[in-house]
């Protein structure tokens, strides 16, 4: 269905990339979108840019020049110093794409000139000064919060929720090295607001996980469609960059298509 001048979509195996491609040509005729050649990844909460490996190849090899933000996940403030700090590095138009807590920094950061697209990956898209955890609060509270341990201001996740819940759909080899990488995270980050919100001023794309064991599917829903984003459901967990890489990078990959 069409809403403000952009396809929702909803992904079927075989079709997928030829259906994005075609709905963000013609997104980007409307809005004169020039063709990016950067691509800068934000990773989310208990992760880091390492968790985008799979996806950064596949980017690669289709000629982008990809730059992975080593998030700092101590503050929404030092998160965007971080990812302002890797846009300015950039030599002309790009995708910011977030994972998961990631959508928080996009959103603030993304009023960059250079960014001319934004993809959130399972990701939080909050308004500007919104309270997220109370919009949050509207939906199912996901089965990983049980496995949050917070020591010294900080928290990462229990093995067992990392793994049954945050990784889910990912191999059993794979979320144990995840597991061991995972970056602690502030307490306090995921209190911290917005001062603007970039989706309201960008082209949008959402890859909703509809397997989604740490953020509810239907919040995910309800912020592509708030954003009007050209949007796909895969049948994936919340790491579904990490299990479906080749979904994730077409996605970008439309976000990125010239307005020609």
């Amino acid at each position: 269905m069409k809403t403000a001048g952009k396809l929702a979509i909803v992904a079927v195996p075989g079709s997928m990339l030829l259906a994005i491609l075609f709905a963000a040509k013609a997104s980007a005729q409307e809005a004169g979108r020039p063709q990016a050649r950067n691509v800068v990844l934000v990773h989310g909460a208990w992760a880091d840019g390492s968790s985008w490996a799979e996806v950064i190849s596949r980017l690669q090899a289709a000629g982008l020049h990809v730059t992975a933000v080593q998030n700092p996940l101590t503050s929404l403030a030092d998160s965007a110093a971080a990812t302002r700090r890797a846009l300015a590095l950039q030599d002309g138009p790009t995708v910011l794409v977030a994972h998961s807590w990631g959508g928080t920094v996009i959103s603030e950061t993304g009023t960059d000139p250079k960014v001319t697209a934004l993809v959130y990956v399972a990701a939080r898209a909050p308004d500007a000064r919104e309270d997220f955890v109370g919009l949050s609060g509207r939906f199912p509270t996901m089965p990983v919060r049980a496995g949050v341990q917070e020591r010294d201001g900080f928290t990462n996740l229990s093995e067992e929720a990392f793994l049954k819940y945050f990784a889910n759909g990912v191999p059993h080899e794979k979320a144990e090295v995840l597991y061991a990488a995972q970056e602690p995270t502030a307490a306090s980050l995921f209190g911290g607001r917005t001062t603007m919100a970039a989706w309201r001023s960008k082209p949008s794309w959402y890859a909703v996980s509809k397997l989604d064991q740490t953020i509810s599917p239907d919040l995910e829903r309800f912020l592509a469609t708030r954003m009007k984003a050209t949007t796909v459901e895969l049948e994936a967990g919340h790491l579904s960059l990490v299990s479906h890489p080749q979904e994730v990078a077409d996605l970008i990959l439309a976000a990125a298509a010239p307005g020609k």
